[in-house]
């Protein structure tokens, strides 16, 4: 037992060695250049980024329903460059405005690609004049002009009414074409276009371009309708992908991007890094003082816990800002919480019981459903918050979180294994090192 036991132990100490060479991969990138790394995300705070100001067209928006607009602008925004909660972006309303701030990107055309062109959905039916328009139009064509007027006026049905794009195949033709649903609301109103425009054209435009002037046939109740065009298979998902990640209930271009210089910058960052490194020592200091040999589990166990949670919050991109940074100081808080509860626990079972085994065994025990619950409430918290927060909200939830997962891990699998390990060894039985 104890030799499968010091495996298990060797197994976690080899995969926190491996996950070291992650977090700091100089001395390891010296005997092998080619290992891959990489580099952590840090928040504007911190790094800085670049700042990208859009303008939003509200001349076809009702008075009443601009500021539900720019919230559902703001949240599309976000929600695309946001994706999991691991980028941190600052998206706020300015009037007519809607301001992104990314972290991390030296060049600013290099965000603008990333947030990537949210496609503006409209329906526009026919103008009274459409036939006059049209005519105009192929005279103009003749004649070698470029600029035309278009014979088709926008609805009310937009984007906004959208509740999911897919590309489908269809079943006439083969093509591949991308099937839109409307949310109940859409659903009504394109009932009505529909029954007001059959035999006419009801033309679906992206960004201001028409993709597909199909004539409607008949009234249509479903609250469907499909995008028709010369679509390869990718076109027709990418346009269904970008219409799902948020078709822009309102059209919006770019008026300014500048990089932005970091908040705190270099300096608050190793302040911040210095009390860290402070506070870790201090606490083993004071466990190892307070608890005795208990307290020296924790120099095996914190050390292990820390470079899992770095590793994890490298590996999935988290961009650590002062809240993300809160939010893993405080899930180290609670991972040594637990390792309180546990060690008074074990320390009330010795003075019952003579053999150290079975006073470990029900410390661990007794004290696991006071770690159980706190630590679930906590992660349910963080949870809610991830959710229904925003921004540097979700980035203090999603460490929290990550962080607690880990910590459950970490300070109660490698006790029990160090317990095992010790068995009913000479060492156990020398009480004013555990008494």
């Amino acid at each position: 037992m104890k030799t499968k036991n010091l495996g298990y132990l060797l197994i976690i100490f080899v995969l926190a060695l491996f996950c070291a060479n992650f977090i700091y991969p100089q001395p390891i990138k010296k005997i092998f250049p080619s290992f891959p790394t990489k580099e952590f995300k840090f928040g504007l705070d911190l790094q800085g980024g670049v700042r990208l100001v859009y303008q939003v067209d509200l001349s076809k928006i009702k008075e009443t329903e601009k500021g539900e607009v720019l919230e559902g602008l703001r949240d599309v925004l976000e929600r695309r460059v946001n994706l999991f909660g691991i980028r941190e972006p600052v998206v706020t309303i300015q009037g007519e405005k809607i301001v992104v701030e990314i972290s991390g990107e030296v060049d600013p055309e290099k965000a603008v690609k990333e947030i990537g062109k949210t496609p503006y959905l409209v329906f526009k039916e026919q103008k009274p004049n459409f036939e006059e328009i049209v005519e105009k139009n192929k005279k103009a064509a003749q004649e070698g002009k470029k600029e035309f007027e278009d014979p088709f006026q926008e609805t009310e049905l937009t984007g906004r009414y959208l509740k999911s794009a897919t590309m489908v195949f269809d079943p006439q033709t083969g093509r591949p074409v991308v099937s839109l649903e409307f949310n109940d609301e859409g659903a009504k109103i394109f009932e009505r276009l529909t029954e007001k425009n059959v035999g006419k054209i009801l033309a679906i435009y992206i960004d201001n371009f028409p993709i597909s002037t199909p004539v409607v046939k008949e009234k249509i109740s479903q609250g469907k309708a499909q995008i028709e065009g010369n679509f390869t298979v990718q076109e027709a998902k990418d346009l269904a992908q970008n219409l799902n990640a948020g078709a822009l209930p309102a059209p919006i271009s770019l008026v300014s991007q500048k990089q932005v210089q970091p908040i705190l910058g270099k300096e608050a960052f190793s302040s911040i890094f210095r009390a860290g490194v402070f506070s870790f020592f201090t606490i083993l200091i004071f466990m190892v003082l307070y608890y005795r040999f208990f307290g020296l589990f924790l120099i095996v166990s914190l050390p292990v816990y820390l470079i899992f949670s770095l590793f994890l919050f490298n590996f999935l991109g988290v961009t650590l800002t002062l809240a993300s940074i809160a939010g893993f100081l405080l899930s180290l808080g609670m991972a040594v919480d637990a390792n309180v509860l546990i060690f008074s626990r074990t320390k009330e079972e010795l003075k019952k019981s003579e053999s150290f085994q079975f006073a470990a065994h029900e410390g661990i025990k007794r004290a696991w459903p006071a770690i159980r619950d706190g630590n679930l409430t906590t992660i349910l918290v963080g949870l809610i918050l991830f959710y229904f927060g925003e921004s540097f909200v979700k980035g203090f939830a999603l460490t929290l979180s990550l962080g607690i997962v880990v910590s459950l891990f970490t300070q109660i699998v490698i006790y029990k294994l160090l317990i095992e390990l010790l068995g009913e060894s000479r060492l156990t039985k020398i009480k004013i090192l555990w008494r």
